[in-house]
């Protein structure tokens, strides 16, 4: 199963880092959620789950688990082999 992203709330500074929650759609049953950061992590790394975004243009990149050298995992797109602002641009809660 794959999960559209379509908003992010985020505390504190506009970065990747700080993305708390997701809202998400899975477009194979239209089920809609959300769920922390945390989690959607969990779910990539431990379910083999899988997570994109699409933008205005219809250009869908990949949701990856990012993991620096120090603080918590979190999420960023990548598509192409480019690491880019996906998740940054979608709306916001």
């Amino acid at each position: 199963m794959a999960i559209q992203i379509t908003a992010v709330r985020i505390s504190g500074e506009i970065a990747h880092e700080h993305i708390v929650h997701l809202w998400w759609t899975n477009p194979a049953d239209g089920k809609t959620g959300s769920n922390t950061r945390a989690q959607i992590v969990n779910w990539i790394e431990t379910e083999n789950g899988k997570a994109y975004t699409d933008d205005a243009r219809g250009h869908r990149a990949d949701v990856l688990v990012v993991t620096p050298a120090h603080g918590e995992k979190y999420l960023r797109t990548r598509s192409d082999g480019v690491w880019n602002d996906n998740l940054l641009a979608l709306p916001r809660r």
